[in-house]
């Protein structure tokens, strides 16, 4: 079983660290929590039923644990503080037109529900395919299609505003 969880850890890590990364914008978090959602994938291995695929059940693992991350940090504000969003400014050497048109389409972003934010930030930042989300969700990738073509429009209605 060791050996399992140490190809899955190899084959996976550095996914599921990206993943978490979409979710927190913390490398340190990222990386704590990665190493707890592969110990908690050993602990609950003979959970696993084979319904979706290892990394979309490790994905699973990782969201829980953010969640709980979440809630710890809100119950104890004296604790370490969510961390900021990344400066969403472009380099120095872009245009101020680019510039404009980066921090708008952020803030948009960042105005959507937290499951909308989360769908495109996963399809179009980690570049998970629509099956992987559905599975992650624990949908179908009928729902992550249709979900996330509703979140992008949703983008481009604020556009038009």
């Amino acid at each position: 079983m060791t050996a399992d969880i140490e190809s899955y850890y190899r084959e996976y890590g550095k996914r599921v660290y990206l993943y978490l990364m979409t979710l927190c914008n913390d490398p340190d978090t990222a990386e704590e929590l990665t190493q707890e959602t592969f110990c908690q994938a050993i602990r609950h291995l003979n959970r696993f039923e084979g319904r979706s695929t290892v990394y979309a059940w490790l994905c699973g693992i990782a969201k829980n644990l953010w969640k709980s991350e979440l809630r710890r940090r809100k119950s104890h504000p004296s604790g370490m503080e969510i961390p900021e969003q990344p400066d969403p400014a472009p380099p120095p050497d872009e245009t101020a037109e680019s510039r404009e048109i980066s921090v708008t389409l952020l803030r948009r972003l960042h105005g959507l529900p937290e499951q909308e934010k989360e769908l495109i930030l996963l399809r179009a930042a980690a570049g998970l395919s629509f099956r992987t989300i559905g599975e992650i969700f624990g949908k179908s990738e009928n729902w992550a299609r249709v979900n996330f073509y509703r979140a992008k429009q949703k983008l481009k209605e604020d556009e038009e505003i």
